[in-house]
């Protein structure tokens, strides 16, 4: 039954404390979402113990510029192990009265949290969505026990669980596939795109830094590559690496490749390939996690992007380089294939061939000085979650225009709840 108003949308996801693609999704989500309705936050504070943190190093570090818009009423927020930040919660909750929660998932960390909040949430009469930005994150599957508790403990999720959001047709494969959801007529899977990142383009002006600006970084005269992203096995930049390598001298020697990422899982092997190739020299590293105002700088100065993955549900380095406007190289695998569609600056190799990736570096040089469109916007996003709290009976916001005149974004009719069930950039 319809509300009889604009639905109250409380969305939960990742903080600033640990801060991940995650965080700036949560962030670009709800900023998007309270342009058309009334919106809160809820953030997941201390996600884990920090030492079990893979880039413990910097939690607690502010490098975000971008920041949630005037307006939006932020809880910071759930630890993982509760304490008074549970009850703070359960407060925030009844004082902002949300008619639909949507949970940002990628992590089996905050799923005793989730449980919590959709429990509160449904004995208030709200509805819940979960948007899915990983079946489960591939650090944690590989921690004995981790995913059995996963598989067991979102099985009680999923019963109060009325709607998903997936951003491509993999990722709605892969959660089929792991929790069995069957249609029963209660709810629907939706396929949404994963909006632009385009902070990395333009500062928001509305927004007071966090973080000093950056210093110049100097603008080489050889064409830039640049791999931008966390350091983990399954990104492939070892790939990425080998192939530049192997490329002609005459070629090479015009051209830098410039790494920007943080080492997670001690996963050093591509830093060691980097330190054995003959073209080390050519090679810029910059191993940490970056402020906003310095992905910024490697942008500008980049003349294209590589993006070797192994495998891949989603990239929010790929979003920013789409944003950018970069020529950009992305192996076909996961759900990037259907991430990239629409974008005329895309070249798609194999994954892990890397006689592929150097023929695409060679031919990259030609697109130097190009800039391509991006084709996703935040407008259908929202258009998206709008026709996704209809379908829930709340009320649409009255100066939307109807969800099914949006053209990239897909309704699935799949169950939302049926009792078997689910990110870094």
């Amino acid at each position: 039954m319809s509300t009889g108003h604009p639905p109250r949308v409380l969305v939960v996801g990742s903080g600033w404390r640990f801060t991940s693609g995650i965080s700036y999704y949560t962030c670009r989500l709800a900023n998007a979402l309270a342009s058309e309705l009334p919106t809160d936050v809820m953030l997941m504070r201390q996600l884990v113990p920090t030492a079990l943190y893979p880039g413990r190093g910097r939690v607690g570090r502010p490098v975000n510029d971008v920041d949630y818009a005037p307006g939006i009423d932020v809880y910071d927020g759930v630890d993982w192990f509760w304490g008074s930040s549970m009850r703070g919660a359960r407060r925030f909750i009844e004082n902002e009265r949300p008619d639909v929660v949507v949970l940002q998932w990628w992590t089996g960390a905050v799923l005793h949290s989730y449980l919590r909040l959709a429990t509160l949430a449904r004995r208030r009469g709200a509805k819940v969505v979960m948007e899915w930005h990983e079946v489960q994150d591939t650090g944690e599957a590989r921690i004995p026990g981790v995913v059995r508790y996963v598989r067991k403990a979102m099985d009680l999720l999923l019963r109060r669980v009325d709607a998903h959001v997936v951003h491509s047709r993999y990722d709605l494969d892969l959660l089929q596939k792991a929790y069995g959801l069957e249609d029963d007529g209660a709810g629907s899977v939706t396929i949404v795109p994963h909006g632009p990142y385009d902070h990395v383009k333009q500062k928001p002006a509305e927004h007071t830094p966090n973080t000093v600006a950056a210093p110049p970084v100097r603008r080489s005269d050889d064409f830039t590559v640049l791999y931008f992203g966390i350091i983990r096995p399954y990104k492939g930049l070892e790939d990425l690496v080998e192939a530049f390598s192997a490329l002609p001298p005459a070629i090479r020697d015009t051209m830098r490749l410039t790494i920007v990422g943080e080492t997670w899982e001690g996963w050093d092997a591509p830093l060691e390939a980097v330190a054995a190739s003959p073209a080390r020299d050519r090679i810029t590293v910059v191993n940490r996690y970056v402020t906003d105002a310095e992905a910024q700088q490697h942008f500008a100065n980049a003349d294209a992007v590589a993006l070797p993955y192994r495998r891949s549900s989603s990239s929010g380095p790929l979003h920013m380089a789409m944003s950018a406007g970069l020529p950009t190289i992305v192996t076909s695998v996961g759900g990037l294939v259907d991430a990239a569609a629409g974008y005329e600056g895309i070249s798609f190799v194999p994954p892990q061939d890397v006689p592929a990736l150097t023929a695409a570096l060679t031919s990259l040089r030609a697109s130097r000085g190009r800039r391509y469109a991006d084709p996703h916007s935040w407008a259908n996003t929202v258009d998206a979650y709008q026709g996704i709290f209809r379908h829930l009976g709340l009320a649409p916001d009255p100066h939307s225009d109807s969800v099914s005149a949006a053209p990239d974004i897909t309704p699935v009719t799949e169950a939302a709840q049926c009792g078997h069930e689910q990110a870094t950039t």
